[in-house]
Parts: structure tokens; sequence; C-alpha cells
């Protein structure tokens, strides 16, 4: 959402954003304590957290995980290309703030259709030059690799982190999550990572959960959970980085966390290593 020179501009009415149902995007920037979203996400967060308090440690969890595998990315690994799908609302500790405090020079393309999410992380970076929103579909992976932006700022023949965390539980099956993956794959170096995070099946979270997860069905995105061993399929064709897919709270913790801790993810979460093009 920018003027015709290209500078941002503020949320208007041709963006096209649906205040008549919740938004997934919006509802997560809640959870996090956020304020970017409106009465009618905060409706449909209130009921779901009333059924899962857990959805708040969810959220939490999920971000610190961002936290830690970009700090592994660029301290241990020295990545400076980030391709962040499915950025969702820019909030404290986003990909940009851990990367460029550890390297300033670190670039950042951040990816996602939803206007509010959109609007605001452009606002936010306005005067960043080495960040970037695009506003698209991650699952059109050609027209998101190809965008200005994209070409831009990142060097395709050179080692990317495609960063997909927890935005395939909004991609359903009918949209072959896997072949979208691999689209990314294909078009980055060798030495490049991919950084992945999903919601696990009901069987692994508390009490009333499909209650909760009914309550998506009504909002801009229905929920599509899956099993571990639905999540380490997306990883084909690359080396996992140890330990593998765990429980995102158990994924290189700042601090040794117990069975409980890291159950309460509800979440799987891995980094991958692409070792051949």
């Amino acid at each position: 959402m920018s003027n015709e020179d290209g500078h941002p501009r503020s949320l208007g009415e041709h963006d096209q954003v649906d205040i008549s149902r919740a938004n997934p995007a919006r509802m997560y920037d809640y959870y996090l304590g956020g304020a970017h979203n409106f009465a009618v996400d905060r409706e449909a967060a209130e009921k779901v957290l009333a059924i899962l308090p857990e959805t708040r440690t969810f959220a939490a969890q999920n971000r610190a995980f961002l936290q830690r595998v970009v700090r592994f990315l660029v301290g241990e690994v020295g990545i400076t290309q980030f391709l962040d799908l499915g950025s969702g609302i820019p909030t404290v500790g986003n990909v940009h703030e851990v990367a460029q405090a550890m390297n300033p020079d670190c670039r950042i393309v951040y990816v996602d259709h939803e206007p509010v999410a959109v609007a605001q992380s452009r606002r936010l970076l306005a005067d960043n030059e080495n960040c970037a929103v695009i506003h698209a579909d991650i699952r059109q992976p050609q027209s998101v690799l190809a965008h200005q932006d994209a070409t831009r700022l990142l060097d395709f023949g050179s080692p990317i982190a495609v960063l997909m965390l927890q935005v395939l539980p909004f991609v359903p099956d009918s949209d072959d999550p896997p072949s979208i993956v691999a689209a990314y794959r294909e078009a980055c170096a060798p030495g490049s990572y991919l950084a992945l995070a999903h919601s696990l099946t009901p069987e692994y979270w508390p009490g009333a959960v499909s209650e909760a997860i009914e309550l998506y069905t009504t909002s801009t995105h229905p929920l599509c959970l899956r099993t571990p061993e639905q999540v380490a399929v997306l990883f084909d064709g690359y080396d996992l980085v140890e330990p593998g897919v765990v429980f995102t709270a158990a994924w290189r913790p700042d601090r040794a966390v117990t069975q409980q801790e890291a159950i309460s993810s509800r979440a799987v979460a891995g980094l991958g290593l692409l070792t051949s093009g």
C-alpha cells in the first residue's frame, strides 16, 4: 500500500480491510498484546482465550522461537538476508529488530496479504532502507519472488533464510503446502535455510480445543492443523539442524525447559539447511 511514488501511505478505503470478520493475523497481534486489531478481532480472540487460555502462551513461545532462530542465523551462521512469509502485524521483537541489532547490514523482506499488517509494517519501516514489505499471497511464490522489492533487497544467488512461522496452518491441503515450500526452496542458493513453525492437531491441545478451532472457521482464514510428522515432511530437500523438528519451546532454548513447558507450545518448529540447489 503505497502512493504512486512508492512511499508508504495510510490505510485507506481501497485497501479492502474486512472488518466484518475476525482475521487471524490481527487476533494473533491481540494475543501478543499489540494494538493493531479491531473490535471483531478482540471479540473472537477473547472467545478463544476463554476456551483455551494457553493460546497466549502459544503465541509468546512462537515469538520467542522467531527471536532465537534469527539470532542463531545471524550470529552463528552469518545469514544477512531474510524472507519472512506471512509476517503478520509488526510487534516488539520482529525479525528486523533482532537481526539488525546484531548486524545492521541485514536485509529483510516481509510478505503478507493482510492490509492492516502491510500498512502498519510499511509505516514502521518507512525509514529502514534495508527492509521492505510486500503485499502478496505467499501461495503465489512466483509473484512474491519476482516482486521488485524482493529482487532489490535479496540476492537469490547467495544464502537466504526463508521464514514460515505459523503461516501454513492457514494454508489448506488443497493448496498443496509442500509444493509452496518447494517453490521457495528452488529459488534459493545452497547454504540457505528454512525456519518453520506450525500448530499441532487437537490431541496436542488441552480442553475443548475443537470449540476454539471452530471459532476460526468464521474468520477470514480457517485453521488447518497438522501432526509433527506432517510438519516434518515440509522440510523435504533440507537437512534438519539439531535438534530437528521439536516442540517450539524446546528448539535451542535460552534456558532448560521442562517437558511440560515444551508440550505447552502446542506447536513444533525446526530449521532446515539447503545443501544443494
